[in-house]
């Protein structure tokens, strides 16, 4: 019965084959591009057919063929239904495959075209998003700032529109606070630079076609010295693909394990297959590289120093959120902006969601206090107190408001006696019983800047009602002061205002309404951390649930060796680096060094750079110029976008299509693993299907398909693809969510969107941190602290080997009694960035503070000639070119000579960054400020000797210094300089 059945299966396929041509244009196209004999068997022969394709038509018959192109051969019958009849199980399937109970034989080419174009006749005549009566067709996309409609006719986008839900989508929340009621309005609130995709799309600095460098000869001289300054000659795919593909043996032939290294951006575009820890990851782990080790690079005051008072390193050190929204508009009475700027840095991929909510508490009669260098935009909106302290210096300040607290007994006494050890230890330190300096207001004044009489009356009035920190963008972190060289003295000390005011009460808690709304978190949906199609269980959350729920074959890199992201530079250069582990499982990890090169592995000779410019956003990029030009960095290659940043530098470059030229998979939002249900961000979960809205321009192919292709010329491109297409991998997706329960492919592939529906209010989760004020088990839906980590009953208590919030850090005691840097006591320590910093502070007088921006995501947005560039908050035009603003006080440019929109020279000994001033009151003297991720790299001669860039790259300034001795942090968000006015405006050609 079942020989006969497969008989007829492979006997329909022709015909199948047939009808799809007939319905399907596209499908008809890709059916004339090869020529192929393509047998299907049993391993043993015993059953078998084979198919002609030639000219966009097949023809079939029973048997075995003398010579296929391609031969798919089954070990059984029952191994063959699996695979041929629908719907298949993919679980079998990929177990059949890892036994070797299929095989297939032929040209890796043809072999992964044939297995794609079988999985094509389930999707080739679906239906890609909804005809609109204007002639457009309305699809679909996520970005990292929010969901868009997109409306495409005659091939081209017409315009974007944030989604807004219609009647047929799932009903709002509502709270119920002092005698109002709160529902969010029924649309997707995005940040600005979403809007901005479609000029992105059509930017005049798209690559469109494969280039090399015109003095690049893979076969002789290689001229790296003339990397970023020789121009580039456009080359075929062909050529392009077989050079990458060839110096990649070559690096394995010549010089062994680790040879290739991979670098790329934080972030780049949205989707569970086209982000780097999805496609990249797998591509990676097939050629096998040297890992390009990243850091928690917005979150690194917390990871490195905030945990280790009281756990949650799973979720870098930040505290975690359910039932705040709900919590802060019932019971709070104020809340202290400390370092928090929602209104710029948007939470994390949640666009404006969280202003709406602010407003609320506006409405509310909740105060707001802002401590902060800037009266920032979330200041401006929301109004209030605002207490500008030197930057740095967060950590003083917090030490003498916790001083009043306990030299007028204004702290939870209780709390502090139940819930937390050391503070007998901490209160001789505030006291001055310890080291003989008294953390009073008097003593603070001279550190921040801040009044004394000013500090005694927040430390009073923050006593009395019930507040809300909001620390750092998102309340619970996220940049802010966080990224500065004393980041996780700040990071700690919030912890541990918070500790001695009842964390976990009734109006007292972290948050800024960013997070924490009541949504249904039990909704399955995998994040982007979870791996995608990676298929790797060691560097993504793949295991956690996504691997489970999506069989896919695994992917394993065998190189072990890494590098430091901040220390690439040095690697290449010197030849060697020393960086330290991030690892969110536990709270030692990261004390634990590595060293490259590892003993036995090749140094880095090829640098394979993805995704987008980091020139802007790491720490001291100057030295990355030198880097690439470095003779032992044999061949680089850019695959990008943009040609932008780090392309310049590259010896041949691959052009990416964007989001919109290709198919994929995402939930706004949602991160997964050390991102743990940061969805709470949004009003509404919405899980998108990110169409392939326009074929992808020039010959721009999307990131996949470009691994796809090199691997290919490796023989792994059926490994790396499983047969599938980027829409077959967005099925898999799906389906291993918990979508089809609530829609059809089909249907959501039409309307592009699903809400995940609220809870009720029974259902809601209970405010985060009440079961540990209450000493009750824990009550929050994250999987952490591990079983393993309780240090008494499981359930109850906290990650820290007291299972208490400890003044005193035990971990940090055992690790780091010998690093001054890291006491497990907080100390305050003067910013090495600072007035502390006698000699360098005469000569560069200027704290220069660099957030992250407001108008893109990192890079991802700037510099693509988009309508971003005409915010003057974010660009401004002067003499045809659009210059990085630099916020100054009216006090600091009169000194200098500086006009508004004067340009002026910003510097410090690591190098010089062209601006146009921005003279604003809003800004405390003695301070500057700009965002950080400048994706233009714009160098011209400066006559102080050397280069001066003129894209805005700040960071070229910021100090390779790690956060804390013994770390791999950066402290990139505050540095030293001077500033003069730039007297060589001729020398600035456009």
């Amino acid at each position: 019965m079942k020989r006969a059945l497969l008989k007829g299966i492979l006997f329909g396929l022709s015909a199948a084959i047939r009808v799809t041509t007939a319905r399907s244009p596209a499908f008809r196209k890709q059916l004339r591009e090869r020529n192929l004999v393509a047998q299907i068997r049993l391993k043993d022969g015993s059953i078998g057919r084979h198919y002609c394709l030639r000219g966009g038509k097949v023809s079939s018959a029973a048997g075995l063929h003398p010579a296929p192109d391609v031969t798919i051969a089954f070990h059984d019958v029952a191994t063959a239904l699996d695979f041929m009849k629908p719907p298949v199980d993919q679980a079998k399937i990929v177990h059949a495959a890892k036994h070797f109970k299929v095989t297939v034989q032929g040209p890796d080419k043809l072999v992964v075209w044939f297995m794609q174009l079988l999985n094509r006749l389930q999707t080739a005549t679906l239906q890609m998003g909804t005809p609109q009566r204007d002639g457009t067709v309305r699809y679909t996309t996520n970005t990292n700032g929010g969901p868009l409609f997109v409306y495409v006719k005659d091939g081209r986008i017409v315009r974007t529109t944030p989604i807004d839900l219609d009647r047929d989508d799932a009903a709002s929340w509502t709270i119920h606070a002092r005698g109002r009621s709160f529902t969010p309005r029924r649309a997707a609130t995005i940040s600005p630079h979403a809007l901005a995709l479609r000029s992105m799309v059509y930017s005049e600095n798209r690559l469109l076609y494969p280039m090399k460098r015109v003095d690049f000869d893979p076969n002789g001289e290689r001229n790296p010295q003339n990397r970023g300054k020789s121009g580039y000659v456009r080359i075929s795919w062909d050529e392009a693909l077989d050079i990458v593909s060839s110096e990649i043996k070559r690096m394995k032939r010549e010089h062994g394990p680790g040879a290739v290294a991979i670098y790329h951006s934080s972030h780049h575009q949205w989707g569970n297959v086209g982000y780097y820890l999805s496609a990249l990851q797998r591509f990676g782990n097939l050629i096998g590289y040297t890992r390009v080790h990243l850091n928690p690079d917005s979150w690194e005051g917390w990871y490195w120093g905030a945990q280790h008072h009281y756990g949650n390193s799973m979720r870098l050190g930040t505290p975690g959120g359910y039932g705040l929204v709900e919590d802060c508009l019932k019971e709070c009475e104020q809340i202290v902006f400390w370092s928090s700027d929602p209104e710029t840095t948007s939470g994390c991929y949640a666009g404006s969601e969280g202003t709406e909510r602010r407003l609320w508490a506006k409405e509310l009669g909740i105060e707001f206090i802002h401590i902060d260098p800037h009266y920032n935009p979330t200041a401006q909106l929301l109004g209030g107190r605002w207490i500008p302290l030197r930057p740095g210096s967060d950590s003083a300040l917090a030490q003498a408001i916790m001083y009043v607290w306990v030299t007028e007994g204004l702290y939870d006494r209780d709390y502090v006696a139940t819930k937390t050890t050391g503070f007998e230890e901490w209160r001789a330190y505030l006291l001055g019983e310890s080291d003989g300096v008294a953390k009073t207001p008097e003593w603070q004044e001279a550190e921040t800047g801040v009044p004394a009489k000013d500090v005694r009356a927040l430390a009073r009035l923050w006593a009395s009602r019930k507040t809300y920190l909001a620390a750092g963008g998102a309340g619970q972190g996220l940049g802010g002061a966080g990224r500065n060289p004393t980041g996780t003295q700040w990071a700690r000390s919030m912890i541990l205002l918070m500790a001695m005011q009842g964390w976990g009460k009734p109006g007292v808690n972290f948050g800024n309404l960013q997070l924490s709304t009541p949504l249904d978190m039990t909704f399955y949906f995998p994040g982007y951390a979870e791996g995608g199609i990676s298929g790797d269980l060691y560097w993504t959350a793949s295991a956690i649930s996504n691997y489970n729920r999506m069989p896919h074959v695994l992917s394993m890199n065998p190189v072990k060796q890494m590098i430091p992201r901040q220390k690439l530079a040095d690697a290449i250069i010197e030849g060697r680096s020393t960086g330290y582990y991030w690892d969110g499982v536990s709270l030692e990890a990261q004390f634990v060094p590595f060293e490259y090169p590892l003993p036995g592995h090749s140094r880095v000779h090829m640098l394979y750079r993805y995704g987008a410019s980091s020139f802007g956003t790491m720490a001291n990029s100057q030295r990355m110029v030198e880097a690439y030009r470095h003779p032992s960095l044999e061949f680089v290659v850019n695959q990008s976008i943009w040609h932008e940043g780090e392309t310049q530098f590259a010896d041949v470059i691959l052009p990416a299509c964007t989001m919109l030229e290709r198919y994929d998979i995402g939930e706004w939002s949602g991160a997964g693993a050390y991102g743990h249900h940061i969805q709470q961000q949004l009003n509404h979960r919405m899980i998108v299907m990110q169409h392939k809205c326009i074929e992808p321009l020039g010959e721009s192919k999307s990131d996949y398909q470009i691994f796809l292709d090199i691997l290919e010329r490796l023989g792994l491109g059926a490994v790396f693809s499983e047969g599938c297409s980027e829409l077959d991998w967005c099925k898999r997706v799906f389906d291993s969510s918990d979508l089809p329960r609530y829609v059809s492919w089909q249907a959501f592939l039409r309307k592009g969107y699903f809400v995940v529906p609220a809870p009720s209010e029974a259902q809601r989760e209970p405010a985060y941190f009440r079961w540990f004020a209450e000493d009750r088990h824990k009550d929050a839906p994250e999987p952490l602290p591990l079983p393993s980590q309780y240090a008494d009953t499981f359930g109850k208590g906290l990650q820290t080997p007291s299972g208490k919030i400890e003044f005193v850090s035990q971990t940090l005691q055992r690790a780091c009694a010998d690093n001054p840097e890291r006491p497990a006591l907080n100390r305050y320590i003067p910013s090495p960035e600072g007035p502390a910093d006698g000699e360098r502070f005469a000569r560069y007088p200027l704290q220069l503070l660099s957030s992250h921006p407001r108008y893109s995501f990192h890079t991802y947005s700037d510099g693509k000639g988009s309508f971003i560039n005409d915010l003057s908050a974010h660009r401004i035009l002067k003499d045809g070119y659009y210059y990085w603003p630099l916020r100054i006080s009216p006090q600091d440019a009169a000194v200098r000579g500086i006009a508004q929109h004067d340009l002026v020279r910003v510097f410090n000994e690591r190098g010089a960054v062209l601006c146009a001033a921005e003279i604003t009151p809003l800004i405390a003297p003695g301070v500057l400020k700009a965002f950080e991720s400048s994706a233009v790299y714009d160098p011209i001669p400066d006559r102080h000797g050397g280069m001066i860039d003129r894209g805005g790259c700040v960071n070229l300034l910021t100090s390779p210094r790690p956060i804390v001795k013994g770390s791999s942090g950066m402290a990139s968000s505050n540095c030293l300089v001077e500033i003069e006015k730039w007297r060589e405006t001729a020398a600035c050609p456009v």
